[in-house]
């Protein structure tokens, strides 16, 4: 089982986003008050650390040394495990994982992971998101 480590919204889309303790996640929409919401599959953006583990220490270190680009951050889940298809309960929410990386790859920083390794999820049931909350898939 795994758990949440950071959340992060932004209200404007491509800037960095604001870390926050707790959100909500809203059916069929997102996170609340992030610009990335609304009525398509990219609804909520999830970073699992693992992936870290996939790329040389000079990447890891930019990575780990940018601004967030994802909604959550989870640990505790292994790679394959989180596959297109897969739903996941996130503290009180569950989010149905849609694609994995992007259509364009970043060349550098955080976002050159997550453009890669970020699961990107539609929301089935909304609820309260936590820093701590469990992460699985069910």
């Amino acid at each position: 089982m795994g758990k949440i480590l950071a959340i992060n919204v932004g209200s404007v889309r491509g800037i960095d986003k604001t870390p926050v303790k707790e959100a909500r996640i809203v059916e069929g929409w997102g996170l609340e008050g992030d610009a990335h919401g609304g009525n398509w599959d990219r609804q909520v953006s999830i970073f699992p650390v693992e992936a870290l583990e996939k790329y040389p220490n000079h990447i890891k270190d930019e990575a780990l040394e940018g601004c967030p680009t994802e909604n959550i951050t989870i640990s505790g889940i292994p790679l394959e495990a989180l596959a297109v298809g897969k739903t996941l309960q996130l503290g009180e929410a569950e989010v149905r994982i849609m694609y994995i990386g992007k259509d364009k790859y970043k060349d550098e920083g955080r976002h050159y992971i997550v453009s890669r390794e970020g699961r990107f999820c539609r929301v089935v049931r909304g609820g309260s998101v936590k820093i701590g909350d469990e992460a699985q898939v069910i």
